[in-house]
């Protein structure tokens, strides 16, 4: 007897193993882009951690670049979805906006840091992309920082928030904070919950306890040092030109896409002329990772040893945020390559240079913790994770903010975006002056006050 096969089961159970073994090569893509980066990262790699033969992949897809776009689509809009679903029911009272505020940061974190790998790749690899790239998934991206936006601009119009910073410029801020996490977050130290409850506190709250810094005072003597001259000789001046170069394609471009091609290009000379001078492009690469720490150490360093005991803590601590701005949009073009590219560097670069950052992160710990001790800045904050969370807000705004078009269409010049990050890092986002002064809150406050350390 023969039996007759069903067309259609046949091709249903076809289709499904179509689909589970798409959805397999695009979640073994987004784990790898997210640890190794796009660049770093090919089709046989794609189809090896997807457990399938390098030329199968080919059949569901006809390139690495079409798997990147599905790949950063997905990561952006199961996130707006979520994010969409908060701001549309949330109420608008004064202890329910801290809690939906709360909620969205947690929603953000999570998707970033352990629900989804291919949230995670998006915000590792998006800054690295080309503009060719970018531009299918800009409106996705404008969507979502549009969710924030309109449940920021609400909480201002209810009086929760401060109203001398526009909200664009608080979600960045909000958003920078949080996407930072993805190079120092360890799930392993304190769950995604605690930290979204110590960020949205810092955020909403800030670090200090009243008063504000001198942000007048920096105006009139940024703390950047005199620029180095150029070393004598014709061989070291061009060889440091290379290291100018180098930086700026490195900044730019990433690890992967820097090539010695295009560092010759950017250093107008012929690219054979570049072996003169180094060795490889792993040489070059590793002077300017060291240049661009040793840059900010020093620089950081310098600015706060003008100050003496006792110290005006606040001021203080704005001196050194914004000597850290300043390094990495104007002082230092190895600072700013360094913080770009850090995240999708090779782990033996990673680790070459791991003590010195440990340094820099050690005289922030100092910093904050005299402050701390002597009650400058609130006492239920960790300092550790203090420290990560502004570094990340102030680092991630080299993705954002451009100090070249100061003037234009009310942008902002770096002296100016760098005395309104203090001012959100030290005082928080909240309307202050909304609360009562026995700094006990009321429902009715933007944000509960908070009591001095005795």
């Amino acid at each position: 007897m023969v039996h007759k096969t069903d067309p259609s089961r046949t091709l249903s159970e076809d289709l499904n193993k179509s689909g589970r073994t798409r959805e397999g090569i695009l979640s073994a893509a987004a784990r790898l882009f997210r640890y190794e980066g796009y660049h770093a990262t090919t089709m046989r790699d794609i189809a090896q951690e997807a457990g399938i033969e390098a030329g199968s992949i080919y059949y569901h897809f006809q390139s690495k670049d079409q798997i990147l776009s599905e790949v950063l689509d997905l990561g952006v809009r199961q996130l707006y979805q979520a994010v969409s679903e908060i701001v549309r029911s949330a109420p608008t009272s004064s202890e329910d906006f801290r809690k939906t505020f709360g909620l969205l940061i947690e929603t953000h974190l999570t998707y970033l840091l352990t629900d989804s790998d291919f949230t995670s790749a998006n915000i590792r690899n998006y800054p690295m992309l080309s503009d060719e790239t970018r531009t299918p998934h800009r409106e996705l991206r404008a969507s979502y920082a549009g969710a924030w936006g309109k449940f920021l601009n609400d909480a201002k119009r209810n009086g929760h928030l401060r109203n001398d910073i526009s909200t664009t410029v608080i979600r960045q801020f909000i958003l920078s904070a949080m996407n930072w996490t993805v190079e120092w977050y360890n799930i392993a130290k304190y769950p995604v919950r605690i930290l979204a409850e110590r960020l949205s506190k810092l955020i909403l709250d800030g670090m200090c306890l009243h008063r504000k810094a001198d942000t007048e005072g920096l105006m009139l003597c940024p703390a950047t040092p005199a620029k180095i001259p150029y070393p004598d000789g014709k061989a070291a001046k061009t060889r440091a030109e290379i290291l100018k170069a180098a930086a700026r394609v490195l900044r730019d471009n990433g690890y992967k896409a820097t090539t010695l091609r295009k560092i010759a290009e950017e250093a107008d000379m012929k690219a054979g002329s570049v072996y003169y001078h180094f060795n490889s492009k792993d040489a070059i690469i590793d002077e300017i990772l060291n240049a661009g720490l040793r840059d900010l150490l020093s620089g950081v360093e310098a600015a706060v040893r003008k100050f003496d005991a006792p110290y005006d803590h606040h001021t203080r601590i704005a001196t050194a945020i914004w000597a850290h701005l300043d390094f990495l949009f104007k002082a230092s073009e190895f600072t700013s390559a360094n913080i770009r590219s850090y995240g999708m560097l090779p782990n033996h670069f990673r680790e070459r240079h791991r003590g010195i950052r440990h340094e820099y992160g050690k005289l922030w710990d100092r910093i904050l913790r005299e402050a701390q001790d002597d009650g400058a800045i609130r006492s239920d904050i960790k300092i550790v994770p203090l420290r990560q969370v502004m570094l990340g807000a102030l680092n991630w705004t080299v993705e954002w903010f451009d100090p070249n078009k100061a003037g234009v269409q009310g942008y902002l010049s770096l002296p100016e975006f760098s005395s309104m990050l203090i001012n959100l890092l030290l005082e928080g986002i909240c309307n202050r002056e909304a609360a009562p002064s026995t700094g006990q809150g009321s429902p009715e406050s933007g944000c509960p006050g908070q009591t001095r350390r005795k």
